[in-house]
């Protein structure tokens, strides 16, 4: 049976923004053994919301040994404010989506990784929306945004570090 694309693409939008938006922990009970594959639209709409939630978004990539290094810092901020049901954290790899099954899928289980990961797979339209996210973001990673109820609070190029991260979480819960 032949199913039109666009019945395809709004079937996978719909699963993404259900799974993205419905889940109310931020910790997996396991490494994720899937990601979903997404463009930059759809990350807007689930970040932009008009709910009560802080998001934080951290951009990385396996190859980017800075981000590497902040990991196991994101991953005990996203467990100590895992009983808030107003946070939400997600890790948007920048990864090839080509690599995703190699690569990025047995990082994440490697190094228990218990955020939800997301693969933004939107490399040739980079230009379109590195300024989108912020206008100040030179593309360089990582990068970590704090938004809420639709609006940006929060943006740094660069590691940051679990004390930084939990201060800058805590000014909007």
């Amino acid at each position: 049976m032949f199913l039109p694309q666009r019945y395809i693409y709004s079937t996978l939008l719909f699963t993404f923004m259900s799974t993205a938006v419905f889940s109310q922990n931020s910790v997996l009970s396991e490494p994720q053994k899937d990601i979903i594959d997404i463009a930059h639209e759809q990350l807007f709409a689930v970040i932009n919301k008009d709910q009560n939630t802080v998001y934080v978004v951290n951009f990385w990539a396996t190859w980017c040994q800075p981000c590497v290094e902040e990991l196991p810092d994101f991953m005990e901020v996203n467990k100590h404010f895992a009983k808030d049901e107003n946070f939400k954290m997600y890790l948007v790899t920048l990864d090839f989506a080509r690599k995703k099954k190699e690569l990025v899928i047995p990082f994440i289980q490697k190094n228990d990784i218990r955020a939800e990961v997301l693969l933004l797979d939107d490399n040739k339209r980079m230009n379109t929306w590195i300024s989108l996210i912020d206008k100040s973001w030179s593309g360089a990673l990582p990068a970590t945004l704090i938004y809420k109820n639709g609006k940006s609070l929060f943006f740094k190029e660069g590691n940051m570090d679990k004390n930084e991260l939990i201060t800058q979480i805590s000014k909007h819960l």
